[in-house]
């Protein structure tokens, strides 16, 4: 027997075990003072497991949403009690929405303390409420020290298990001081949901019988192996594959059969054709708002057309929409099953998707834009970083220009290369990148706006702290919150209120954190700007500074003013 199972150790150092034994190398989190006995932990197991401080907890939690997205396990945070939980519930809430595997960690009042309202006391059974409408799949606390790893080896399973998720665990402190002999529990090992050859006949049967079908991926627990399945099944069957948003990594979007990304800012021709199907197969999305551009392309609760619906949670199936087959499995069952499918011998619909990737294509082709053309710094970064690259964005109107005009690689060819939350959470891309960057060895670029930069730019400390090199981080700076103001435009044309920005010097800030740093006003300022950030060994940032009337992709915040005027004036 090892000494963990023989020798009584604090069981703040036995969770840091636990964690070793899941295959942890990596936590993030804001140090306090409820959770002393895992730090020491940490510098127990320096050597087996690193534990990154970061500046502010909102930070740790989307550093470890984007671990558990980047990995497929769980990614791990620890936070002290009550501001530090509060603080880390936007990456959490995130984690549930995005369904990514990822478990929270929270120090707790002592035990002989608990529910005076104690310093910083919450309870977040209450707080992280479990269920479909709440921020975790399980809240949990311990208070047996003995029990520990049991707990740590459920959060990892409920964590994994049908549609991954957040999962909570509470510490208070006095039992993290405590020392046991309970062993730690092997690594988890989710159980996974299979479809019924039953399922699989009926799906057969319907999709040979469609005349316009389309099949759009999407969720969680996709594996490298499922990502090659979904190819397979798409090539043989030859049909058009669209992403659900910020899902665009799933398939790869140089195939011919990419039909675009179904979400914010949706090509109109793809929009129209999901309309105009006659038979959906969903593997994996929930078909949230946002996928379903509010509920309209697919109209709740029963669609136009035919629904097929594959879902790793049991409880998301028929919870919105009704369908013509419901099918619980895991996107690793789901996909080789589906590749295994014999197609007929021809299929009626092969200009259906031929036409659907020249939609696409055709969508690639901006409009050009001086003096700052956003298209073309993507289309710049692509061609001087290398495939594989790893892209992060939070929420706001500059992501346009990423989703629309990168061509995202295959989840099987070179890993995740897509971090974006659907919650819609500004703030996440740099603590994404980040985490990227110090968790794989490749590029990572972090396309952030003015707004969305300076929620969490305070990590930018951590890049350099810990060693980030292969980091370029770029703010587009348009000097307002561009999706309000775009809103404001729409509903309240010429009205203005709350959404102009008053910003930073954004590269003087970074070369502060240690970061080198660029400026570019014009286009051809971009390309002679990277390739200084590239060769520079370091992170870098580079402030693009463009006019307050560029809003979208498609178009300009007086372009919008305009139309809403004269809506205004007819009605």
């Amino acid at each position: 027997m090892t000494r963990q199972e023989t020798t009584p150790r604090l069981a703040g150092h036995k969770l840091v075990e636990a964690l070793i034994a899941q295959g942890v190398d990596t936590a993030f989190g804001v140090p306090g003072e409820s959770y002393l006995a895992v730090l020491d932990g940490f510098h127990e197991y320096r050597d087996r497991i690193r534990f990154v401080a970061c500046r502010q907890e909102g930070g740790a939690a989307f550093m470890a949403e984007a671990q558990g997205k980047l990995t497929g396990k769980p990614g791990i945070c620890f936070v002290t009690r009550g501001p530090g939980a509060t603080n880390a519930s936007i990456g959490l809430h995130t984690a549930f929405q995005d369904s990514t595997p990822m478990i929270l960690f929270i120090g707790q009042v002592a035990s002989d303390q608990r529910d005076r309202e104690a310093f910083q006391e919450v309870d977040y059974r209450q707080m992280f409420g479990p269920g479909t409408l709440g921020m975790a799949k399980w809240v949990g606390e311990c208070h047996d020290a003995e029990r520990l790893p049991e707990y740590v080896a459920r959060a990892f399973h409920t964590a994994m298990q049908g549609r991954p998720g957040p999962v909570v665990l509470v510490l208070p402190e006095d039992m993290l001081t405590q020392p046991i002999s309970a062993p730690v529990v092997a690594p988890a090992r989710p159980a996974e949901a299979a479809p019924t050859p039953a399922a699989l006949a009926e799906l057969r049967e319907r999709l040979s019988q469609a005349k316009r079908p389309l099949v759009i991926a999407g969720g969680g627990g996709w594996t490298p192996e499922a990502t090659t399945a979904l190819q397979t099944f798409a090539e043989a069957w030859q049909l058009p594959v669209g992403c659900a948003f910020r899902f665009q990594d799933l398939f790869d979007n140089g195939h011919p059969n990419y039909a675009g990304d179904v979400g914010i800012g949706i090509n109109p021709k793809l929009a129209a054709r999901v309309k105009d199907a006659d038979l959906i197969v969903a593997i994996g999305p929930r078909l949230g708002e946002m996928t379903t551009g509010g509920y309209t392309l697919l109209q709740a609760p029963r669609p136009a057309q035919q629904l097929i619906h594959i879902h790793a949670g049991a409880e998301e199936l028929g919870r919105v929409y009704t369908a013509e087959l419901l099918i619980n499995a895991s996107m690793s069952q789901a996909a080789p099953a589906l590749a295994a499918l014999t197609p007929p011998a021809d299929v009626p619909w092969r200009d259906w998707t031929v036409a659907a990737n020249a939609d696409y294509r055709a969508n690639l082709q901006p409009t050009p834009v001086a003096p700052l053309d956003m298209a073309e710094v993507i289309h710049l970064i692509d061609a001087k970083l290398p495939e594989g690259t790893i892209f992060t964005n939070g929420a706001g109107n500059y992501s346009g220009w990423l989703h629309r005009f990168h061509r995202y690689t295959a989840l099987h060819r070179f890993g995740k290369t897509q971090l974006a939350p659907t919650s819609g959470a500004m703030g996440y891309g740099v603590p994404a990148a980040v985490a990227a960057a110090l968790l794989q060895d490749r590029w990572v670029v972090n396309i952030a706006g003015d707004g969305d930069f300076l929620m969490t730019g305070q990590e930018l400390a951590t890049a350099t702290g810990y060693g980030a090199s292969k980091l370029l981080v770029v703010v587009v700076d348009n000097g307002t919150y561009g999706t309000i103001r775009m809103h404001q435009e729409r509903e309240y044309p010429g009205r203005v209120s709350g959404s102009d920005l008053f910003n930073p010097d954004f590269a003087k800030l970074a070369e502060a954190f240690g970061f080198v740093a660029f400026k570019a006003d014009r286009t051809e300022q971009v390309g002679p700007a990277l390739d200084a950030a590239i060769a520079a060994g370091k992170p870098a940032l580079l402030h693009l500074r463009l006019s307050s009337d560029v809003s979208t992709s498609r178009s300009t915040l007086t372009a919008i003013r305009v139309a809403a005027q004269e809506r205004q004036s007819c009605a």
